[in-house]
């Protein structure tokens, strides 16, 4: 087994740097034509042309991603009128992620988006739209952009620094963003708890619990550390200084899906990403994206897509989220029912 690296400060660097490289693949994607993003470019200095299993494990990953942001997006109350529902958006360690962009080109930005990283990435992203004014027109005329401090305030889009693990300095930032626990939440976590130690990533989880009532939190990221395919995945994140401090203590998807329940939210799944690629990611899409590039890998796609998974953990006080979710899933968690048997 190959063994947890114990300090996550050692880490923090090397994670920044897995920023660039997301950024870059994205982009590797767009251009190969598997998905549209018309402002990644700008956030990569270097392009790169990725494999076709790559690009296509990125797609796997946007395309489920964007599938229930969108479900999240369009859930009403049973008496509200279509589009009526504040909602907001919360990402933690967002990245150069360029999603809140995009929703505004598509019409489909909420009342409140918010981005939260360490200040060394949110200086770099604050600064990149300060300068260009593709990105600046979007965020609105009267926004304060400050690189010094990491921050860019506008009405409906906040890029704020912060340590994560730091819980209080959490609630700063959420008073300081404006947010309002009340209202509809999606969390985003990309890749993100999994390098946090996981007392770290358990107090997140249940600080988000605590903090919105009406909420989906989504959760990607890697899983079954201990099968070959996994100690070879680990130890090539970590000959980049990319530890995954948080896999031994979430290693399969029953113990991401009680990672949630532990934290206090009311219901939990997780499937792994070849259940997500072929069941829940749209038909027609894969038939598109399998015709762009020649792909004979499909042994080490299995492999790779049954070693990452999509958990969310959802908190519904004001009953929004009843068709949420993976569809036909029979094995939905809540605190109420016991788990399903551990994930081979």
């Amino acid at each position: 087994m190959a063994t947890p690296v114990a300090d996550s400060r050692s880490n923090r660097a090397a994670v920044q740097a897995t920023n660039d490289d997301a950024s870059a693949s994205k982009l590797s994607c767009v251009k190969k034509g598997y998905m549209k993003d018309d402002y990644i470019h700008l956030f990569v200095r270097r392009p790169v042309r990725r494999s076709p299993i790559i690009n296509r494990g990125y797609f796997a990953r946007w395309a489920a991603f964007r599938k229930l942001l969108y479900q999240f997006l369009d859930c009403e109350g049973s008496n509200s009128e279509k589009g009526s529902t504040k909602k907001q958006i919360l990402s933690l360690g967002a990245g150069f992620d360029t999603t809140y962009f995009q929703l505004q080109d598509e019409g489909k930005a909420p009342y409140l988006y918010v981005e939260l990283d360490f200040k060394e990435v949110t200086s770099k992203k604050a600064s990149l739209i300060e300068s260009c004014s593709q990105l600046r027109d979007k965020i609105g005329a009267t926004a304060s952009i400050s690189r010094e401090n990491g921050e860019v305030l506008s009405d409906h889009y906040k890029l704020l620094p912060v340590d994560l693990r730091d819980i209080p300095k959490l609630d700063d930032v959420i008073s300081l963003a404006n947010m309002d626990p009340s209202l509809p939440t999606f969390i985003i976590a990309e890749c993100v708890l999994i390098y946090l130690d996981p007392d770290s990533s358990r107090s997140i989880v249940g600080w988000a619990a605590k903090m919105f009532s009406t909420a989906i939190f989504f959760l990607y990221e890697q899983i079954h550390p201990d099968d070959a395919f996994g100690e070879q995945m680990i130890r090539n994140l970590e000959s980049r200084g990319c530890a995954l401090l948080g896999i031994y203590a979430t290693p399969t998807l029953q113990a991401k899906e009680k990672l949630f329940l532990d934290q206090g939210w009311q219901k939990a799944v997780a499937w792994d990403m070849l259940r997500v690629y072929s069941k829940f990611v749209d038909a027609n899409e894969r038939r598109r994206i399998e015709r762009l590039e020649l792909f004979d890998e499909f042994e080490e796609w299995h492999m790779m897509q049954e070693h990452y998974c999509v958990a969310y953990g959802i908190n519904d006080a004001m009953g929004l989220y009843g068709k949420f979710g993976f569809e036909n899933d029979e094995q939905h968690v809540s605190k109420t029912s016991s788990p399903a048997s551990p994930s081979p």
